[in-house]
């Protein structure tokens, strides 16, 4: 129990010290010009792409419902206001 508390302290003492080294990516420190800064924008781009294609394809989906719910409802609404208008034999 001791020897694995030491360890968690030596562990966090560790961490503390190199925390800005830990934290630190390549584009925001270091070289932002470097092969590895480029393809993680890149990359990053890529994913907004992707998932902002999949949002606006699920919300166009759910548009299209909706207008064609209100399409459907006037032709309805049309069909009912014939069927009054014109008088039955």
């Amino acid at each position: 129990m001791n020897l694995n508390r030491s360890f968690l302290w030596l562990a966090l003492a560790w961490m503390v010290i190199q925390s800005p080294r830990l934290m630190a990516c390549a584009t925001c420190y270091g070289q932002t010009d470097s092969k590895l800064a480029e393809g993680m924008n890149w990359g990053i781009l890529t994913l907004m792409i992707i998932v902002y294609g999949v949002l606006l394809g699920i919300a166009g989906f759910f548009g299209y419902i909706i207008y064609r719910s209100n399409r459907l409802a006037a032709a309805q609404a049309a069909a009912q206001e014939n069927d009054k208008a014109t008088p039955s034999d």
